[in-house]
């Protein structure tokens, strides 16, 4: 499973330093020490992507809008549909829905 590869210490920190935030100033400040302008921006247009394709929009659409390539929204896509499902836990969480 692809989540088991993922498990290091240092990733299970990286995952408590997250899960400590408490604010969105806090996200702000962390991730502007810890990320680029440029990988923030990728994280973010996954997400957005990823809110597009449950919304139904084509890649085109998406493409237009995102800036993302085709490669990103097929990965993304493909993540929805075959992933580990955190997309969908926590755009059901930003909708509102809860549904976990």
């Amino acid at each position: 499973m692809a989540l088991d590869k993922l498990r290091s210490r240092e990733i299970e920190r990286l995952f408590q330093a997250i899960l400590s935030l408490q604010s969105e100033d806090e996200c702000f400040q962390f991730f502007d020490d810890l990320c680029t302008i440029g990988e923030i921006q990728s994280l973010a247009q996954r997400l957005e992507v990823a809110h597009m394709l449950r919304q139904g929009a084509t890649y085109h659409a998406i493409e237009e809008q995102t800036g993302a390539s085709t490669a990103t929204i097929s990965r993304v896509k493909r993540c929805l549909h075959y992933g580990a499902d955190g997309y969908r836990l926590i755009l059901d969480r930003l909708d509102g829905s809860k549904q976990e």
